[in-house]
This record gives structure tokens, sequence and C-alpha cells, in this order.
């Protein structure tokens, strides 16, 4: 509004620089014409932008210890699981997977993350590689984004589909309880828009249950038949409501 205030302040002092009679010419209706016409336009453009622009994503940058040492053990991940020879984990995202962390407090699921190797106590997954599990973006229940790590680099979050998608955990589902909180689903919405503008070739949105779906998909990686765990998260509710809130990007579910 202040904009709008300056243009049409300036034009008042034309008005009287060029020392229009205040009986009112034909040129001065024309110029306050005009005025009007440029004030109206402006209010529009206004209300149009504040319609159509999604307010600027607040990320807190939060790393996850993440050295020499998880970077070998990351691609030795990538040569067992998928027979890949690569001297990088870098990642082109093509999918967004959502999260729970079965955890009731965000200092539990960073420390979650933050270790480097995987728990020995879980067998079979410390068995398929000693890289722990991560996730890209951590999300409180008060809606907070945290990132964890770069986007473009791979994290292990979901079997079979790391190396083309990017992580977004959400603190909650102790038990297998949908606790997720109404700041919770906008800040998945939000942060869904912002991921699709910074990487246009983003096709799919699932949740982490529905990881198997694409065992027969071109973007499945997994080469051990054997390497399969049961998931649940996040709720199949919560899911489906973050891909309504982003429904006008085209996103497609799992197969």
């Amino acid at each position: 509004m202040g904009f709008v205030r300056l243009i049409y302040w300036d034009v008042l002092v034309r008005v009287n620089q060029n020392n229009f009679s205040c009986k009112g010419t034909k040129s001065q209706g024309l110029l306050i014409k005009t005025a009007f016409i440029i004030v109206i336009t402006t209010l529009l453009l206004f209300v149009l932008l504040a319609f159509f622009t999604r307010p600027g994503l607040l990320i807190v940058d939060t790393p996850i210890r993440f050295s020499q040492e998880r970077t070998q053990a990351t691609l030795e991940y990538i040569q067992d699981h998928y027979e890949m020879n690569t001297t990088t984990i870098d990642i082109d995202p093509k999918m967004i997977v959502l999260h729970w962390t079965e955890t009731a407090t965000i200092e539990e699921a960073f420390a979650l993350f933050n270790r480097e190797q995987f728990d020995e106590n879980n067998t079979m997954v410390s068995q398929a590689g000693h890289v722990n599990v991560s996730a890209h973006f951590l999300i409180d229940a008060k809606g907070h984004i945290y990132r964890l790590m770069p986007e473009t680099k791979m994290a292990r979050h979901v079997i079979g589909l790391n190396y083309h998608a990017i992580g977004i955990e959400n603190v909650g589902g102790v038990d297998a309880q949908d606790t997720m909180t109404p700041q919770q689903l906008q800040a998945n919405i939000d942060l869904v828009h912002h991921l699709k503008d910074r990487f246009p070739k983003i096709t799919y949105l699932i949740g982490h249950y529905e990881y198997t779906r694409f065992e027969d998909h071109p973007l499945w990686m997994e080469r051990d038949a054997a390497y399969r765990t049961i998931k649940t998260d996040p709720s199949a509710a919560f899911v489906q409501a973050v891909y309504e809130g982003t429904k006008s990007l085209g996103l497609l579910r799992a197969p």
C-alpha cells in the first residue's frame, strides 16, 4: 500500500508542477483519470500477487553428522544394493517420501539420525548396511522445518528408492498413532511446493508405507529380493491430506 500511495502522490506533485488551474481543465481531468487507473491497477496487482504467491519458506539448516566415513558407508550401500559403481552419493530427486519418526520429541529424532552407523541391535537392517538411516528434512509438531542434509545427497530412508527420493520425517507417530498436527500438515504442503519448484523432475509423492508398490517400477533399484521391512508410516490420511494440498503440482501417487 505504501507503493500505491507513492504513485498517487507522484501524480499529484506533477499536477502542481505543471501549474494546472484548480478549475479543472481537460488535461487535468485526463491526468486524474490516469492516476485513478494507475492506483486501481496497482491494487489489483498486489491482490493477485498475494493470492498466487506462496510466502517464503523458513528452513533451518541443522546438519546431522556426515563424515567421510558415513559417505563411504553410503557408497558401499549403493554398491551392495543397487550394483552401481559410483564415486559420489549425489542424486537427482524424482520423488518425495513422507515419514514419521515414531519418537515423541525432536531431540529424540535428531539423535536417531545424527548417529553415523546403524544400531546393530536392529539385526536385519544393520546386516543390510552399516550406514545409519537418515532423511533430508525433519518437521516438528509446531511445523518448524529443519534441513538435516542436502537434498542432492542420498539418505537411507526408503528401501529400493533412496537413489531417487527426498525424505521428509515428521516428529510423532509413537506406537503407530497418528499424532500429526495441523502445523505439520501445512509445513509438509509448503515444503513439497518448495521442493517441486527447486527440482522440477520430482514426479511422485508417497508415504513410506507405499514403497513396495514400486518393485516393478523403473525407479526401483533394490537387488536383494529378501530385503524388505513392513512400514506403516505415516498414516494414509496424512499422506492424502498433503497430496490434496499439493494437487496443483500434478504429482503422482504410488502405482
